[in-house]
């Protein structure tokens, strides 16, 4: 396993070619953001028979990952180093991915950056368009009032449906979303993390 990186894949000089990556054709699962790659490598491993995508611009980041990877043995896992929204758009062909996954997205708290946040409504709709009819899009923030943003583009998306069957509308915490010591710190902290899962209609 290698890393590969979007600015190659967006300009043609490497094909955007999963199925040979991966040597195989399984669901694919997109994860944007995969930090210190905690999540990412604890997912890949419970879930063999998917095929797993991590973007990330932090390579110290995609390092860990990758050492993680390696540890694990995981031959289900693919790293690419850049911008999600490039690879999203020049690459990933529509109704192509089996799931999308957000975690804990930089939640820019100050409001005058609020319009640096990655879920936006363009890009909710690119990604929603990118989803096979069926397929989550799923994220987490311990952010309340990114939360709430996050909802309320989702919400707008006609593309999207949340799945949530609880009279506020939110996500119980998945049992199979690893905790990771991020999450506990925001805890600790006093901050409530929010789940939401929606599905490409």
């Amino acid at each position: 396993m290698r890393g590969r990186d979007v600015p190659a894949l967006v300009s043609g000089r490497e094909p955007y070619d999963p199925q040979a990556w991966f040597g195989r054709r399984a669901p694919l699962v997109l994860e944007i953001g995969s930090g210190m790659g905690e999540t990412t490598a604890a997912l890949a491993a419970a879930a063999p028979e998917v095929d797993h995508l991590a973007v990330e611009v932090y390579e110290p980041g995609l390092a860990q990952l990758l050492m993680r990877a390696a540890e694990a043995g995981l031959t289900n896992l693919q790293l690419l180093r850049g911008d999600a929204v490039e690879l999203l758009c020049a690459c990933v062909p529509p109704d192509s991915l089996d799931g999308i996954r957000i975690f804990f997205p930089d939640p820019w708290p100050k409001r005058r950056h609020h319009k640096r946040r990655l879920v936006q409504p363009a890009f909710v709709a690119l990604a929603a368009s990118r989803l096979r009819p069926g397929a989550p899009l799923h994220m987490a923030t311990d952010w309340a009032d990114y939360a709430d943003q996050m909802r309320a583009v989702c919400d707008a998306e006609p593309l999207l449906r949340n799945t949530a069957d609880t009279p506020d509308g939110w996500t119980p915490r998945p049992g199979w979303r690893p905790m990771t010591k991020f999450e506990q710190r925001a805890r600790s902290e006093g901050r409530d993390v929010r789940d939401l899962i929606y599905v490409r209609v």
